[in-house]
């Protein structure tokens, strides 16, 4: 549990500080724009007030304690689910990455009432119109470190090896 907290207490301080850093130092929310390396890497302010891409983005104080509500129940199921089924190092990693965003995300809902999104990327001739965070990268990276880094180990047969007939 340890990997988890330490996994989980870094994703929130780097996303939180990214947030501060690019939304007031470098004052992107009066900017609204900053062109860092176009069309590879932008800054691009934005209110989420839904899940991803904006879903279910209505606005509404209900909807904003609804997805805050459902946060925290989801990390309290993977932390439990993890304390049964994460047994190496990555998997834990993983958990804690996804904790860690997802916590995050939590918190700019509480602050702002919405999440801070400032990332755009775009490429060969795709124009992306959304934004994301730093925690979004980390919810994602530790989905996907869950996908490939947990595993159903078969417990061994009580009977022991099966003997081949014939």
């Amino acid at each position: 549990m340890r990997i988890i907290f330490w996994a989980a207490f870094a994703a929130f301080l780097i996303d939180q500080i990214s947030k501060y850093v690019v939304i007031h130092m470098m004052e992107l929310a009066r900017i609204r724009s900053i062109d860092v390396l176009p069309p590879v890497l932008n800054l691009r302010y934005g209110e989420n007030r839904g899940i991803n891409f904006g879903l279910f983005g209505d606005g509404s104080e209900a909807s904003r304690w609804i997805l805050i509500g459902l946060a925290v129940v989801i990390c309290l199921a993977v932390l439990t689910w993890a304390r049964r089924n994460a047994g190496t190092w990555r998997a834990q990693a993983s958990v804690g990455l996804l904790v860690g965003g997802a916590l995050a995300n939590v918190v700019d809902r509480l602050i702002y009432g919405y999440v801070l999104d400032f990332l755009n990327n775009s490429c060969c001739g795709f124009v992306n119109p959304f934004v994301y965070n730093i925690a979004d990268i980390f919810i994602f990276a530790g989905a996907l470190g869950l996908i490939f880094f947990t595993g159903e180990a078969t417990p061994p047969s009580k009977s022991g090896p099966r003997k081949k007939v014939g």
